[in-house]
């Protein structure tokens, strides 16, 4: 992170959420004080992205993000993010390659990489971690570095998902948990094995479902799956399917790891090499 862009984090970004939100973060021991990572979390908001990325900076740590690549043609925002050195990623072409190079620079440098394996924000109406894309699996598998598992809830109360409310006041509770630090270099490194990318993919997410149980209360139901329940379509929340029976859907649908295989096939971006970016 460049001197500038902490500045713009610390200057603006930090005092907007004190702003309208009360954030408690806990698990701050579990961030490494050394040497690069991945941070990944759950996305049910656009918001969530600044929350997230709030809880590492307030730590001093410096943390990059994968951003769409058209909000780099923002006025402003743009100039922001390439100032910081933020990560520009068009989805469903060759520069997600370019994507997974330029994190694993970051990382190589020790810095941080934040990254939403879900790719989108989460289509679940129940707001679950839905099955994930297998960006954040890829790059851990390429680069070797941890990963530093996240969970958090509350900024969807202040804006919901696809921004169609804004409430910042009274200001809400937010709430973020930081799991401990996950050595994935079992999966091996090969990102083309399948078998691999899925089962390291399903241990993240496993991770990050787990903090957002514990932030909830409450046991989640197997993930939301935009190939069985259907793909809503973007800015649009989905409708959940009764639970398949295992023999219903060929391949089946691994309800407790969070990784889609129907039809003996993983996710529809499986083609991508890139990591994945939040947004919608």
């Amino acid at each position: 992170m460049t001197p500038f862009y902490r500045f713009a984090a610390r200057g603006a970004i930090i005092p907007f959420l004190k702003m309208v939100s009360r954030q408690k973060v806990t698990g701050l021991e579990n961030i490494p004080r050394e040497g690069g990572f991945i941070a990944v979390a759950n996305h049910l908001t656009d918001l969530d992205s600044l929350t997230a990325m709030r809880a590492l900076v307030d730590a001093d740590v410096p943390v990059y993000s994968l951003a769409k690549s058209t909000l780099f043609k923002v006025p402003v925002l743009g100039s922001i993010l390439r100032a910081g050195g933020q990560i520009p990623v068009q989805r469903g072409t060759q520069n997600a390659a370019t994507a997974l190079k330029a994190a694993s620079d970051v990382l190589a440098d020790g810095g941080a990489i934040m990254i939403f394996p879900e790719g989108t924000l989460s289509r679940d109406p129940l707001k679950w971690p839905m099955v994930a894309k297998t960006g954040a699996a890829r790059l851990a598998m390429t680069s070797g570095a941890p990963v530093l598992p996240m969970g958090q809830w509350g900024a969807h109360e202040i804006l919901d998902t696809y921004g169609r409310s804004f409430r910042p006041f009274p200001r809400k509770d937010v709430r973020v948990t930081i799991g401990e630090l996950m050595d994935l270099s079992r999966f091996g490194k090969d990102a083309q094995d399948r078998e691999a990318v899925r089962a390291c993919t399903a241990e993240i997410m496993r991770a990050i479902t787990a903090l957002v149980e514990e932030l909830r209360g409450e046991k989640a139901p197997r993930p939301f799956d935009m190939h069985y329940d259907g793909d809503p379509g973007k800015g649009r929340i989905g409708v959940r399917r009764p639970d398949p029976l295992p023999e219903a859907v060929p391949g089946g649908t691994d309800t407790a790891q969070g990784t889609e295989k129907t039809a003996g096939k993983t996710e529809s971006t499986e083609k991508t090499e890139g990591p994945q970016e939040g947004g919608q």
